[in-house]
């Protein structure tokens, strides 16, 4: 009888022993979990908000950079005689030197073989050096490829093989907010471009 006594004893005791601290640690372990949770919740919240605050910021500075190059080219094109011709609402702006012939129409993937020069229409409204100009040597580039201004403006004007176009492109559809030391471009740079067009490929 003692000795039964003993093992139940000793048996209470390991179950106290064992399951108490067992019991504790699971409450901890359930309450730091729920913190870690809410902790996360905060935390991805907060990353959503910042991240809608600065996608409002950027697109604030987008359209601010937007007026200011619409003026600097509307000021040019006015102090000029030059008409002011829009693709659509972009703020792209061409004139048609010479139409050139044909009836092509432009794609993504139409290629056209160019002669070109470029420059940076400066906030004076006067023009920059030239930053690039081809030769001899016609380049041929895949429509889609090229910058955005190219495209809206190639497109927009219809300009035909044997053609000249000069694109006057805000900042956005050319390098926008990135400056290319290479070529010695500022970022926000509001480009010119003098474009033949020598063949169109579809």
């Amino acid at each position: 009888m003692q000795k039964m006594l003993k093992n139940v004893k000793l048996l209470f005791l390991n179950y106290k022993r064992i399951n108490l601290p067992i019991e504790i640690k699971g409450k901890k372990n359930w309450i730091k979990d729920q913190m870690n949770r809410i902790l996360l919740i905060l935390l991805l919240f907060t990353m959503c908000l910042s991240a809608c605050v600065k996608s409002t910021d950027v697109v604030a500075q987008v359209n601010a950079q937007a007026i200011i190059d619409g003026k600097i080219i509307s000021t040019y094109l006015k102090n000029n005689n030059l008409p002011e011709q829009h693709v659509d609402t972009t703020g792209v702006c061409y004139i048609i030197n010479t139409p050139g012939t044909g009836n092509d129409l432009y794609t993504s993937s139409t290629q056209v073989t160019v002669g070109y020069t470029g420059q940076q229409l400066m906030t004076n409204e006067t023009l920059g050096p030239l930053f690039a100009q081809t030769s001899n040597f016609h380049p041929s580039f895949v429509l889609g490829s090229v910058i955005r201004g190219w495209q809206l403006g190639i497109e927009g004007s219809k300009i035909q093989t044997g053609g000249t176009v000069t694109l006057y492109l805000p900042s956005r559809y050319a390098y926008g907010p990135f400056p290319q030391p290479d070529i010695g471009l500022p970022a926000n740079a509001v480009l010119v471009f003098q474009i033949t067009i020598y063949s169109v490929t579809n």
